[in-house]
């Protein structure tokens, strides 16, 4: 199984839903802790049981419910450095696991491959994330497009 939910997109509020055999988790949290638990519960999907919160860039319709979120319900945060420390908000409560850009890392049973993406923001990134039959990608907020970007959403 891999399934992939746009639950809110747009200025006010951007997140996603990724969803295989053993792994749930969101890109981005941009909106209420509040709104984004009533979007996970139309799909059935609980949302304690994440695994994980991976962060594209800080801006706040990107990280708006993000606090809230990882403290209430201990949901660990995958985010790099660079955006981390250009949050903005109260951090000493995030379970943060930082990334590399273009360096792959996994969640249970999904790899993901975040990559530089051109937007004003400290360190943008968007995610290619594979459960290893499958590929997704994510990139919003993208300035212009370009070969590496192109080269990390192929086959998705």
């Amino acid at each position: 199984m891999f399934k992939f939910c746009n639950l809110y997109s747009g200025s006010s509020g951007n997140s996603s839903l990724v969803e295989s055999d053993n792994a749930k988790i969101l890109v981005d949290c941009g909106t209420s802790c509040k709104k984004i638990s009533e979007a996970l519960d139309s799909l059935d999907v609980n949302i304690s049981d994440l695994d994980g919160i991976l962060v594209t860039h800080e801006h706040l319709d990107h990280i708006k419910g993000l606090s809230v979120i990882s403290k209430k319900y201990h949901i660990p945060v995958y985010i790099n450095e660079e955006t981390f420390n250009n949050l903005g908000i109260d951090t000493s409560i995030i379970d943060k696991k930082y990334f590399v850009n273009n360096e792959n890392f996994s969640i249970k049973d999904l790899l993901i491959h975040p990559f530089s993406i051109p937007h004003d923001a400290a360190n943008p990134c968007g995610f290619s994330i594979s459960n290893g039959t499958n590929k997704i990608s994510i990139a919003t907020d993208i300035g212009h497009m370009n070969n590496s970007i192109i080269d990390n959403l192929a086959g998705s």
